[in-house]
């Protein structure tokens, strides 16, 4: 069962809008690709699962189950085989969360976290656990890190954030572990370093890359702390390499040791939320708050080479998908299409609201931030046909 085509049916509702308790709604599906980690298996918004609906029924899709004991919080959903992953807050314990997939049962509930994070913008876990054979690995709004066996929930080792160096964000963090080869690799922020890549079996450190700073008419500014964007791997001139949009700095560093191989200024404000998108050599990051989008071209040696800076685009959260040529998602009150060689904005459909967007067999789904609603609908560069 891929996460992919699920998103538009699992919707999970906080304790101020609808139901006392969070919950999972989920429309029967049959078996495809897994959904590992955040964004899919290209951490991309990306499924090639087929066979799909190509519109609505009238009523609406037919649920499959209804899980009614899921908590609180923000967290997102990976799926593996069978199993359901997630995280939730319910009596000030925060938890990791199992459910079998294709029926809604409970398999395991793991407590991790003895205390609640709390925010005005609502409360509890707030990212989406990474599935890696036998474990599951999940980030909590403290900054707590764990390793969990996926067939029991049984507690591996545990990691905090703090003790890279890494200061709680004002919104808590948010960021979706990436597990690659031997390590799970995060960004703590700080005065220690920006990103860390630990062993993913024992939790012991790897290496902790230099601190991100940025150089402004010759002043150095703080070290870049933790946002709540998540790394997005790429392969590069032969080199494996993590790239990471901080708020003052779009950089790439190398698998193997946590070096800095380049970096651009950006301008974040406020909180830097999307992940970055890489295709043929170049890397596209977004965020919101008027600061736009740029384009960034990787060369020889390392270099990297800003080719457009433009505000069409401004991806507060929810994500942006490259299709072809094009940039596809939601900025401020409307969503977009932007177009990849120009960083101009082709149209803009402000019937369709800030959300969440996924893509699979040539439809987007977009959930609606407002309203919870499920839009499915076709774009191009032409604009939206509806469905």
């Amino acid at each position: 069962m891929n996460f992919n085509s699920m998103l538009g049916f699992l919707v999970r509702f906080s304790a101020s809008t609808i139901l006392p308790l969070m919950g999972l709604i989920v429309v029967a599906q049959t078996a495809a690709d897994d959904w590992p980690h955040w964004r899919g298996p290209d951490r991309n918004d990306q499924s090639a699962e087929e066979g799909l609906l190509k519109e609505w029924p009238a009523a609406g899709p037919k649920q499959a189950w209804l899980f009614n004991n899921a908590g609180l919080g923000y967290a997102g959903f990976s799926i593996v085989g069978e199993q359901l992953f997630t995280m939730g807050l319910e009596d000030n314990i925060e938890f990791a969360l199992c459910l079998n997939a294709t029926t809604g049962k409970e398999l395991w509930r793991t407590p991790v976290v003895d205390h609640a994070f709390k925010n005005n913008w609502g409360d509890g876990p707030r990212s989406t656990p990474s599935v890696d054979g036998d474990f599951v690995y999940a980030m909590f709004a403290d900054g707590t890190l764990v390793c969990l066996k996926t067939t029991d929930g049984a507690i591996v080792w545990k990691a905090h954030m703090q003790n890279f160096g890494g200061k709680v964000p004002n919104w808590g963090y948010a960021e979706s572990p990436l597990i690659d080869g031997e390590q799970v690799v995060c960004t703590p922020g700080g005065e220690q370093g920006t990103i860390l890549a630990l062993n993913k079996k024992t939790g012991e450190k790897i290496w902790q890359s230099a601190p991100v700073t940025k150089d402004m008419e010759g002043e150095q500014s703080a070290p870049a702390q933790a946002h709540y964007s998540s790394l997005l791997p790429i392969e590069f001139d032969g080199v494996r390499q993590y790239v990471q949009l901080t708020s003052i700095a779009v950089i790439g560093v190398a698998a193997a040791d946590g070096k800095l191989l380049w970096q651009i200024d950006w301008p974040g404000r406020v909180a830097v939320i999307p992940s970055p998108i890489f295709r043929d050599g170049k890397v596209y990051v977004t965020s919101g708050y008027n600061v736009g989008s740029k384009l960034i071209e990787l060369g020889p040696n390392n270099s990297a080479t800003e080719l457009w800076y433009k505000k069409s685009m401004q991806n507060h959260h929810g994500g942006v998908i490259q299709i072809g040529n094009y940039f596809y998602g939601s900025s401020d009150k409307a969503f977009v299409c932007q177009d990849r060689e120009t960083g101009e904005m082709k149209w803009a459909e402000r019937k369709i609201k800030k959300g969440a967007v996924t893509y699979a067999e040539g439809l987007f789904y977009h959930v609606q931030e407002d309203s919870g609603q499920v839009l499915l609908f076709s774009a191009d560069e032409m604009g939206v046909q509806a469905k």
